[in-house]
């Protein structure tokens, strides 16, 4: 698809704003790290050891499709791609904080770790940055993306 930059500067393919620009790149390079690393990790725990703690890797595995989908709505693009991951970009940070509290209120809940436990420790915290960085980012977007129309 060409790449159309209007009077504004917002960047468009095929007529759909794109959000991978600028750090948008970043953002999609994190999601996708944290899409292999969720998915793969509760994949092998889930087909090994799923009786040793069924909600933790769960979650994980929860974890790994939210990051999927808001990484191809970073890919797709567009308004409605942009609102999509701007609305599981909030479910994740309640995620994270509902999980991370959890997880240090009551670590008996989780004989193993997920994803967001602690907040995402075992990640450097990865998971409780990225959703705040990304709403940031797609909320400028959006600005960006009404400017140019």
């Amino acid at each position: 698809m060409a790449e159309v930059t209007d009077t504004k500067g917002s960047v468009r393919a095929g007529g759909r704003q794109k959000l991978i620009t600028g750090p948008g790149i970043l953002l999609l390079w994190l999601y996708g790290v944290m899409v292999v690393g969720a998915v793969s990790r509760s994949a092998v725990q889930i087909s090994t050891d799923f009786d040793k703690a069924p909600l933790a890797y769960s979650l994980s595995a929860l974890a790994g499709l939210v990051y999927g989908f808001i990484t191809y709505s970073l890919v797709r693009g567009g308004d409605t791609a942009r609102k999509a991951a701007l609305v599981c970009c909030a479910a994740e940070l309640v995620g994270v904080l509902a999980v991370g509290t959890w997880t240090l209120a009551e670590p008996s809940a989780f004989p193993d770790a997920t994803v967001w436990s602690d907040f995402g420790m075992g990640y450097l915290f990865i998971p409780v940055i990225l959703p705040v960085t990304a709403i940031f980012w797609l909320a400028r977007a959006r600005r960006t993306g009404r400017a140019g129309r």
